[in-house]
C-alpha cells in the first residue's frame, strides 16, 4: 500500500471534489454567466409521439427532410429557433417522434418547449 504524508492528502481531497460530472446539460451564454439549459418534455406532449403527418399539420411543411434507413429527421425553421425532430418506428408500425432537439439560429442551446410553441405559431403552422 502506497503512503503520502497527511499534508499531501488534504490538497488531494479537496481537489478530488473539484470535477464536473460529464453529463451536464449544456450551457447557454447569456453575455454574463453561463445559463445551463435543462432537458425536460415538459411543454412538448404535442410533439413528443406524433408521425410526420402531424408534425406538417402542426408545423407546416418541413424545412428539411433526412432519412437514413428505417430513422427520419424533419427540421423547421423559424426566426426564433430550429427545431430537430427524429422519428423512429417501433415495432414495425410508423415512424414517431421519439427525440427533440432545439437550438437557436446561431447554434446556441434553447428550451425546447419555448421552440416548440415559437414555431407553431410561424407562417403555416396551426
Amino acid at each position: 500500500m502506497i503512503r503520502f504524508p497527511a499534508p499531501l492528502l488534504l490538497p488531494l481531497i479537496l481537489l478530488a471534489g473539484c470535477t464536473v460530472p460529464q453529463t451536464a446539460a449544456p450551457v447557454r451564454s447569456t453575455g454574463m454567466a453561463p445559463v445551463a439549459v435543462p432537458y425536460t418534455s415538459v411543454g412538448l406532449e404535442r410533439v413528443l409521439g406524433q408521425d410526420a403527418a402531424g408534425l406538417t399539420k402542426l408545423f407546416g411543411n418541413p424545412d428539411a427532410d433526412v432519412r437514413e434507413g428505417a430513422a427520419r429527421k424533419l427540421q423547421f425553421q423559424g426566426s426564433f429557433c430550429v427545431l430537430d425532430a427524429y422519428l423512429y418506428p417501433k415495432d414495425g408500425s410508423e415512424p414517431r417522434v421519439t427525440y427533440l432537439d432545439a437550438r437557436e439560429p446561431d447554434g446556441s442551446a434553447i428550451d425546447r418547449a419555448s421552440c416548440v410553441a415559437a414555431l407553431t405559431r410561424r407562417d403555416g403552422g396551426r
